[in-house]
């Protein structure tokens, strides 16, 4: 072995593991592949992303469209696939007839080849004879590898139903064995999306530690002026995306229409409507730090927005 290579025998879970180290010359040196787009600009190959939500915003939705367009290589949203990948979409808790009836509107929506429909592999609780996986529990580790077999992408929907064991969400150890799966599919090559909920603060639910080996963290959430008789419109908001920057970035809506139960999408920018709200909740006399709390954005964008709407005279005098 190379005499920069250090090499060292630990005991891991009774196994022993050998760990390496490499001087940074040897390291520059090498070849590494590069992360490939998935789906443009958020999604690339080797990744560990996490969408959350509340209840009823539309995660799973979500989620089944991002499966969908990686599949077959379409577009979602304002998010593009390069090329059609193979998918798993591991469903916890959803009953087979929703989430065919699902799936068949989001397909009817696109014109993608059908047999490209072969690259979307689906797991579903009513179609299993047993129980059904628990990813916070090792031993079902090695069943679920084959189940991903040559997969790109696995789709995790969702974390409460998927990962049940290992303690409360909000200790930070419940994410140890869960974490550990993540990376070692991640050193295979493969990417994985998390489906979360979202806790009552907006913010994912339980330990804050989950997002430490995230590459992306989206928040799927109702617009503050949200009614039921609004139907399916959600916000985007990016919380977390390493090298995702500028317009990529930017929060944006979503509207669900349907037409001949055929579904599709009205996407359209949050910047002049994000403006105005942050105006409306300071002259509620809300603080910096609850406004953005609220609205999921920076407190420095806060601070911006106001001082825009201070010089254009849009703040009340108490």
């Amino acid at each position: 072995m190379n005499s920069n290579v250090t090499v060292m025998s630990v005991n891991v879970f009774t196994k022993n593991e050998t760990l390496t180290s490499i001087s940074l010359s040897n390291f520059l040196a090498m070849e590494i592949e590069p992360q490939e787009p998935i789906l443009e600009p958020w999604l690339t190959s080797k990744s560990l992303n996490l969408l959350h939500a509340k209840r009823g915003v539309g995660k799973t939705y979500v989620g089944l469209s991002i499966a969908y367009a990686v599949a077959t290589g379409t577009n979602f949203l304002r998010w593009s696939s390069p090329k059609p990948r193979k998918v798993l979409y591991l469903d916890g808790e959803m009953s087979s007839h929703s989430l065919q009836s699902r799936l068949s509107a989001i397909a009817g929506a696109c014109s993608a080849d059908q047999v490209l429909h072969e690259n979307l592999r689906i797991f579903t609780p009513d179609l299993q004879d047993g129980a059904i996986p628990d990813l916070a529990d090792r031993k079902w580790h090695k069943a679920v590898r084959e189940l991903i077999d040559d997969a790109e992408l696995v789709i995790v929907d969702n974390l409460s139903c998927l990962a049940r064991s290992g303690g409360s969400e909000n200790e930070s150890d419940s994410w140890n064995v869960l974490s550990e799966w993540a990376l070692g599919l991640r050193r295979e090559g493969i990417s994985v999306l998390f489906l979360h909920h979202s806790g009552k603060s907006g913010l994912q639910r339980g330990t804050s530690r989950k997002e430490d080996i995230l590459n992306i963290v989206i928040n799927l959430k109702h617009p503050t002026d949200y009614t039921p008789d609004m139907g399916a419109v959600f916000e985007i908001h990016f919380e977390k995306g390493r090298e995702l920057f500028g317009e990529s970035s930017k929060p944006f809506l979503a509207k669900l229409t349907s037409e001949d139960e055929v579904h599709n999408w009205e996407v359209s920018d949050l910047e002049s409507r994000i403006f105005d709200q942050v105006v409306t909740l300071h002259n509620l006399q809300m603080s910096n730090n609850d406004i953005a709390n609220e609205l999921c954005i920076n407190k420095s964008t806060v601070s911006r927005y106001l001082k825009q709407a201070r010089e254009e005279g849009l703040i009340k005098k108490n």
